[in-house]
C-alpha cells in the first residue's frame, strides 16, 4: 500500500474498533543506509534515506480519562497505558516504544490527552529497517497533533531515540530516528554522528532505484558482539592517540599497525575507510555518479565481511548474486545493510531492471540458500508526517 492507501487502511480500521472516526493521522518511515556501518558511534557519517514503508497512527480523544487506549491492527493486540502517573515500562513489550515516547513527553512538561488510538506498521520487523524507530517517531508525531505542541524534528529524534534507550533497552545511536525524522522525497541524509548535523543530499535521477532484500535470517549470536566491536573500535583509538577513529586517517592507522592486534587493526581499518566511502558516496550520489557510488558499496560489504566480521552467508551470497548479474544486467552495487549477522542488503540498480533483477537474485538465492528472499524496491521517501489534523 502506497501512504494514502494506508492511511485510508487505517482510518477504516480506527473507525471498525472505535465506532468512530479518527481525528488525527500520523506517519513515519523506517530507513535503509546506503553506505555508512559501524560509523556512527565512532562520530563518523552515515548516509540513509528513509523507505516507502511506514508505522501509521490513527487518533482521537478518549472519554477514558488518564488512559491511552492502543490497538495493533496487524497483530488485532490491544494495550492501555495509564498517563495520570510518570509512565513506566508494561506489557505488552511492543507498547515499551510508545511508553517511552509518552514518558519523554512527561518529562518535557507536556500535559498528555487521554487518546484512543490504532496503529498498524508496513515496516518489515526484525530486518534491520527501523520498525522500532518508525514506531517511536510516529508516536512522536501523533503526540506533536494531540497537544498542539510542535517539537523541533532534531528534538524530535532524540526523544524518539531516548525512549528506545530507556524503555526497549536497545543503545542504539541517532541514525535511525534522524532519518525517520528528517527524511525528504527524493533525499538521502548525510549526518554527522558527531556534530548532529546533516546534509540533504539529491537523488532524483528516475533512471536508478534502490531495492532492498531481506535474507530472511537473523542470526542468533553469542552475544556481546556489538559492544566487543565497540571496545576494539575504542582500543585502536586509544592506541592511535585520537578521541575518536573519525579523526585517524589511513597512514595514521597503518604507520601504528604494530600497537595493536590484528583483529583490532582490521576493525579499525574498516572504520576509517568506511568513513571515507561514505563521505564520497555521497559526492557520487550528488553528482549521479551510479557506477562510482556502486563500487563503493560493494567495497564497504567486503570491509564488513572480512575486516568488521559482521556479515553471513546468507548476505554473502546476495551480494554475489548481484555481482553475478553485473552492470550490464543492471547493478551499480550491493551491500549488506544494518548491524550484520542477517537482515537486509541494499542494492542500487537501473529502474527499468527492477523486475528482471528481483527474479534473479529471488530465484537464486532460493537455490543457494532454500530460503525465500523478501524483496521491494524503494525511492527515498518522505519523513515524518501529519496527514490528517
Amino acid at each position: 500500500m502506497n501512504l494514502p492507501e494506508l492511511a485510508a487502511h487505517i482510518a477504516a480500521e480506527f473507525q471498525k474498533h472505535y465506532g468512530r472516526a479518527p481525528r488525527w493521522i500520523a506517519a513515519a518511515p523506517g530507513r535503509v543506509n546506503l553506505i555508512g556501518e559501524h560509523t556512527d558511534y565512532n562520530d563518523g557519517f552515515v548516509l540513509p534515506l528513509a523507505i516507502e514503508r511506514y508505522a501509521i497512527m490513527a487518533a482521537d480523544n478518549s472519554v477514558a480519562a488518564g488512559k491511552i487506549s492502543i490497538y495493533d491492527a496487524a497483530f488485532k493486540e490491544n494495550a492501555t497505558i495509564d498517563i495520570s502517573a510518570p509512565v513506566t515500562k508494561g506489557e505488552p513489550k511492543w507498547s515499551n516504544y510508545l511508553r517511552g515516547v509518552l514518558a519523554g513527553f512527561q518529562q518535557r512538561g507536556e500535559i498528555i490527552p487521554a487518546l484512543d488510538v490504532a496503529f498498524l506498521s508496513t515496516v518489515p520487523l526484525g530486518g534491520g529497517l527501523s520498525s522500532s524507530a518508525a514506531l517511536e517517531v510516529c508516536t512522536v508525531t501523533l503526540m506533536e497533533a494531540a497537544t498542539g505542541k510542535k517539537i523541533d524534528p532534531i528534538e524530535k529524534a532524540l526523544l524518539a531515540q531516548k525512549a528506545e534507550h530507556d524503555f526497549a533497552g536497545v543503545p542504539c545511536g541517532i541514525m535511525d530516528q534522524f532519518i525517520s525524522a528528517l527524511g525528504r522525497e527524493g533525499h538521502l541524509l548525510l549526518l554527522d554522528c558527531r556534530t548532529r548535523q546533516t546534509e540533504l543530499v539529491p537523488m532524483s535521477d528516475p533512471s536508478v532505484a534502490l531495492l532492498v532484500i531481506n535474507t530472511n535470517v537473523k542470526h542468533e549470536l553469542s552475544g556481546g558482539e556489538y559492544a566487543e566491536r565497540r571496545a576494539q573500535c575504542a582500543e585502536a583509538a586509544s592506541h592511535l592517540g585520537v578521541k575518536s577513529l573519525r579523526d585517524a586517517t589511513a597512514d595514521q592507522l597503518e604507520n601504528a599497525k604494530t600497537k595493536m592486534s590484528e583483529v583490532v587493526y582490521r576493525r579499525a581499518r574498516h572504520v576509517v575507510g568506511e568513513i571515507e566511502r561514505t563521505v564520497h558516496a555521497a559526492e557520487g550520489v550528488r553528482h549521479a555518479n551510479w557506477p562510482g557510488v556502486g563500487n563503493l558499496m560493494y567495497a564497504s560489504h567486503a570491509s564488513l565481511r572480512d575486516d568488521y566480521e559482521v556479515s553471513c552467508a546468507e548476505l554473502d551470497a546476495v551480494v554475489e548474486i548481484t555481482e553475478d548479474i553485473g552492470y550490464r544486467g543492471g547493478v551499480y552495487g550491493c551491500r549488506m545493510t544494518g548491524g550484520g549477522f542477517g537482515g537486509c542488503c541494499v542494492a542500487l540498480v537501473k529502474t527499468d531492471c527492477v523486475d528482471a533483477i528481483t527474479k534473479k537474485i529471488a530465484a537464486d538465492y532460493k537455490i543457494k540458500t532454500g530460503i525465500e528472499a523478501a524483496i521491494f524496491s524503494s525511492r527515498p521517501a518522505a519523513g515524518a508526517m501529519i496527514i490528517k489534523g
